[in-house]
């Protein structure tokens, strides 16, 4: 009678990956909390919609715009008297050509956990450990040309992996908002929960920008995890740069910018 059968070493082989994976993140995890030193993000850049108008585009990317979230996190590290002058350094990495696994259609946990996987492994692939990824966020950035006709699919950030998988507009037009969008996720990967509903209305208070603003409504900036504008209890509209958005208290405590 077999034992020990090959299935079974594939089940150790995945166990063993598992944990290797699991001791890896909680090391992320500890280097991206500490907030000793910047954390890097690196931007790749993908042509989502094969586009020569989108290649267009990316080939003239450069480094400086994104500075719009540099400066977002700069000022809200300031606000919350962080060590560090400059939490967040963003700089824009290789170009890729292969498209990340598509995120799945059903929200089951294996589901979740099975992409999660395979992302991580195409990152492997595709952005090798050229420097240590325990202190550095990747950002793979699909470009597509602008459609009011379509919407973009939902964009993603993953703590373990420290992984983002954002869908963005090829426009230089769009690029308030497309940063608007990469610092949500930036700071999904770093801990921070969403703050608003089904309906995309922010939740009270954690998704207020000014929770204790009286008159509540309306209010002046979107809590960054929130995204949106509260124009009333009913209403709320996109903020159109970074400049109209706030880091909440409930965001610090998440990304350990406060203790309590």
């Amino acid at each position: 009678m077999k034992v020990f059968s090959f299935r079974h070493f594939r089940i150790l082989i995945l166990l063993a990956l598992l944990f290797f994976a699991l001791v890896y993140t909680q090391e992320q995890k500890r280097a991206t909390s500490a907030w000793y030193q910047p954390v890097n993000v690196i931007i790749f850049p993908i042509n989502g919609d094969r586009h020569p108008a989108t290649s267009t585009y990316i080939n003239a990317l450069d480094t400086e715009d994104f500075n719009d979230i540099d400066e977002f996190f700069a000022r809200s590290s300031e606000h919350y008297d962080l060590a560090i002058d400059q939490p967040i350094i963003t700089r824009l990495g290789q170009r890729i050509e292969d498209l990340p696994p598509p995120r799945p259609e059903t929200d089951s946990m294996l589901s979740a956990i099975r992409w999660s996987l395979k992302l991580r492994f195409w990152a492997f692939q595709h952005t090798p450990d050229d420097i240590s990824n325990q202190n550095r966020i990747r950002l793979y950035v699909i470009y597509h040309l602008p459609d009011k006709q379509r919407r973009l699919v939902h964009s993603s950030g993953l703590q373990k992996g420290l992984i983002g998988v954002i869908h963005a507009f090829a426009a230089p037009q769009q690029n308030s908002q497309n940063a608007l969008v990469m610092a949500h996720e930036i700071l999904h990967t770093l801990g921070a929960s969403d703050k608003y509903g089904a309906d995309n209305q922010p939740h009270y208070p954690d998704g207020f920008a000014e929770p204790e603003k009286n008159p509540l409504y309306p209010q002046r900036y979107a809590e960054i995890m929130a995204g949106r504008v509260p124009v009333n209890a009913k209403q709320a509209r996109m903020p159109a740069s970074l400049q109209s958005v706030r880091l909440g208290v409930q965001t610090a405590r998440e990304i350990n910018w406060l203790q309590h």
